[in-house]
């Protein structure tokens, strides 16, 4: 007994960190799930299901369950492949599939009967209703980002735009310049800023530096951010009034960049 006393310290610190290394959430990736059956709508168990990042080809394979679903996560935004292959059916391939941040896509498949070896190939875009969960809030991808007009390149001013934000109310600490903004009624203090899935929220106090946020990257680095205003996941905690929610950009298998000018001229300003 004298010699396991001095252990279970050290194994209960283990547990701790194990569970916690399981509980971390990922809110800013997304999942792809669905069923897969064949011709009669009866659900195929075990059947092999492989999801692969087009841009960059990182893959992951899982099978269905004994009730014919598969579901995962978490996936880093962009534009994936999924394909299933059972055997005694036509091996069926989805391209084009883009995921966005904290998106719950659904991939459903009616597999054909056939050799294995024959492939059908289906390209399209995943259904643009969002029936997985409750929460209420819109994705700013970045080509709306860096195509809009944004005085100042604050991403956070862009959050206005969705159904249920606007202004907040008037104050003279420059919070409202710097990307303020109120959801649903509720107090723009009590609104949660995320970064790659990273607390981004200011500890000043009162906000003093006059932002509510602590790291405003440059719009070019934006993929994209997703504004929930409400019933979004546990996940989010401390917010009471929206989650803004932004993910950086990535790199691919593919050379690409952007380059841009930036001219402030009084001249061409419109009057205030």
């Amino acid at each position: 007994m004298s010699i396991l006393r001095p252990l279970r310290p050290v194994a209960l610190f283990s547990s701790a960190l194990l569970l916690a290394a399981l509980a971390s959430a990922q809110v800013d990736t997304g999942t792809i799930l669905g069923t897969v059956r064949d011709n009669s709508g009866a659900v195929v168990a075990s059947a092999t299901v492989t999801v692969q990042n087009e841009g960059t080809q990182f893959s992951q394979t899982v099978t269905t369950s004994s009730a014919g679903t598969y579901v995962i996560t978490p996936l880093k935004i962009g534009r994936y492949s999924v394909e299933v292959a059972s055997p005694g059916f036509k091996k069926e391939r989805r391209t084009g599939l883009e995921l966005n941040i904290q998106q719950q896509l659904v991939a459903d498949f009616n597999l054909q009967v056939g050799d294995v070896t024959t492939q059908v190939e289906v390209t399209g875009a995943a259904p643009v209703l969002q029936t997985e969960n409750g929460s209420v809030g819109q994705v700013i991808n970045s080509h709306v980002i860096n195509d809009l007009p944004l005085n100042g390149r604050n991403y956070t001013f862009l959050a206005r735009l969705v159904p249920g934000a606007t202004v907040g109310q008037p104050e003279g600490r420059g919070l409202n310049a710097n990307g303020w903004f109120a959801a649903n009624g509720t107090r723009p203090a009590q609104n949660n800023y995320l970064l790659d899935g990273i607390d981004n929220n200011t500890n000043d106090i009162d906000f003093l530096a006059g932002a509510a946020y602590v790291v405003k990257p440059p719009i070019d680095a934006i993929s994209e951010f997703k504004l929930q205003t409400s019933s979004f996941s546990a996940e989010f905690g401390r917010a009471g009034g929206a989650v803004l929610n932004a993910t950086l950009k990535s790199g691919t298998n593919q050379f690409h960049g952007s380059a841009w000018e930036f001219l402030r001229n009084d001249k061409l300003d419109a009057t205030d």
